[in-house]
């Protein structure tokens, strides 16, 4: 890791469509082996699916969904005096997104819906009411930081 200078995160266009950069994110998320179109395609058709189902804008729940899925709290590893102590400390937003996006891709590959864009569709609308794969694994990640609470003077 570099010492001496602050690394410049990279700026993201946004999304064709929705003109929206969180979308692109978990577009580049959803994305695997370089296949954008496909990644696109899937995304929208979960957008569409979303409001088919609930009536509501497909956008808007994916991204009331996703907010709920994004952690305050996290657990790090921290070596002192030969024991190691998980350390909870605070999320930045960036990484918050970044888990959260991961999260709920994470959960949707894991269903057993027929197509991607099914599966994106009911995890999200799960999200959004704060149940679902992705948000169990919110509630363990606090769970293991409000355990370890004990350790948090050990923050860096």
């Amino acid at each position: 890791m570099g010492r001496k200078k602050f690394i410049r995160k990279r700026e993201i266009l946004p999304d064709p469509k929705f003109n929206d950069v969180v979308v692109a994110k978990f577009i580049n998320s959803l994305m695997e082996r370089g296949k954008r179109s496909l990644a696109e395609a899937i995304f929208y058709g979960c957008v569409d699916n979303i409001q088919d189902r609930t009536g509501d804008d497909g956008l808007k729940l994916f991204k009331k969904g996703l907010e709920n899925v994004k952690p305050l709290l996290e657990v790090k590893s921290r070596r002192v005096g030969g024991a190691t102590y998980q350390v909870p400390v605070e999320v930045k937003p960036a990484r918050r997104q970044s888990l959260a996006s991961r999260w709920v891709i994470e959960a949707a590959r894991s269903r057993p819906e027929h197509s991607m864009a099914e599966r994106l569709a009911a995890e999200m609308i799960e999200a959004s009411n704060g149940r679902g794969g992705a948000m169990k694994k919110r509630e363990d990640v606090h769970k293991m930081a409000e355990a370890n609470k004990a350790f948090a003077h050990y923050r860096w």
